[in-house]
């Protein structure tokens, strides 16, 4: 067993040396690729940008996601059986699933009844693997959740994809939020930090490239990977995170999950609300989302990625006052950080209401 300097200088090494890595594979992909993910039709109403740019992060997200996966069993060489749990292999089929299927759309734009298909197929690999979200008495609550959660986060992780940036950062905000459930509960498991602090790593090389102004997007290729790694970390560190005191109490459970994925949940659940009432599918692409009404406001794109790094870091702490020093969870806990999910949510509503895209002089 190594001692606690010794797992800090691993973790710090693990992550550097991921870092990196995903700073040189990106370097390498924007040097000799220049087609693929590089698309032209209705890119105006997609992306924020009206330039097209290549769309390789996902491509390094997996490889450094299968590379951590390997180091584990170098670096804790009498444990190398610890990565081949259940709910372990079943998270290496989903994402590898979803990376294939977001490889093959951001290669040939897939019908999105297909991409729905594989969506559910890894909600269910997840589950049969053990992955499962339990807060109801009944099972089958608790399967469809689950499922709902899997895909909802593999569709809100992509459309949060629209502006340089924004992703990204929400994204290592997540996978640190699980880094600090872990350290704030005592409750280390090395496959986990060592996959989580490779995926960090991967995002961080990748946000090089991907800040205002943006040389690479993360395609769906990314964002479909992480929908699902994000959905299977949400399951596990805060939808079935026991309390300090090794009670289940739904209530917290839930609180956690949802401050964990304010970001992405308030954008997606806003920009349905608005397309519906518009009377337009919420599935089709445009410039209407929360991110890009704070844009409308007067904000540059780099503003805007600020905006939510600030929101991530406040949420961020809130989960480690959770994790660290409320023991018994009580309604006035559940009232207090609802009610701040509530603010935030009611705020940038507002604020897409009540900002209008720039008038375009054509004259």
């Amino acid at each position: 067993m190594y001692s606690g300097t010794q797992l800090f200088l691993i973790y710090s090494g693990l992550f550097f040396a991921a870092l990196v890595f995903s700073l040189l594979a990106n370097s390498l992909f924007m040097r000799f690729a220049r087609t693929l993910g590089m698309r032209e039709k209705d890119q105006m109403l997609v992306r924020w940008s009206s330039t097209s740019k290549p769309a390789f992060g996902g491509i390094g997200f997996f490889i450094l996601f299968l590379v951590s996966w390997t180091l584990h069993g170098v670096i804790f060489p009498g444990e190398g059986s610890a990565a081949l749990r259940p709910e372990l292999l079943g998270l290496l089929a989903a994402t590898s699933l979803a990376f294939l299927m977001g490889l093959a759309d951001d290669a040939y734009n897939t019908r999105p009844l297909l991409k729905f298909i594989v969506q559910v197929l890894c909600g269910v690999l997840l589950i049969s693997s053990g992955t499962c979200i339990n807060v109801f008495e009944k099972q089958w609550l608790n399967i469809a959740i689950t499922l709902f959660w899997t895909v909802g986060m593999m569709n809100s992780i992509n459309m949060l994809d629209n502006m340089d940036g924004i992703t990204t950062t929400v994204s290592i905000a997540i996978l640190a939020a699980a880094i600090t459930a872990m350290l704030a509960t005592d409750r280390m498991d090395p496959v986990y930090m060592v996959l989580l602090i490779g995926c960090a790593a991967s995002l961080c090389g990748f946000l090089f490239f991907n800040w205002h102004p943006s040389r690479m997007y993360m395609g769906d290729t990314g964002s479909q990977f992480l929908g699902v790694f994000l959905a299977f970390v949400g399951i596990r560190f805060f939808w079935n995170a026991p309390s300090a005191a090794g009670e289940w109490e739904p209530a917290r459970q839930f609180v956690l999950a949802v401050l964990v994925f304010l970001l992405p949940i308030v954008d997606t659940t806003v920009v349905s609300i608005n397309r519906m009432a518009r009377g337009h599918s919420p599935f089709v692409g445009g410039r209407d989302h929360t991110t890009h009404h704070l844009s409308y406001l007067g904000l540059s794109d780099g503003q805007v990625a600020l905006t939510y790094i600030g929101l991530s870091l406040l949420n961020l702490f809130m989960i480690f006052v959770i994790f660290r020093f409320i023991v018994h969870w009580s309604n006035l806990h559940t009232i207090i950080f609802v009610s701040y999910a509530l603010l935030v949510f009611l705020a940038l509503f507002i604020i897409t209401r009540r900002s209008k895209p720039p008038v375009i002089d054509t004259e």
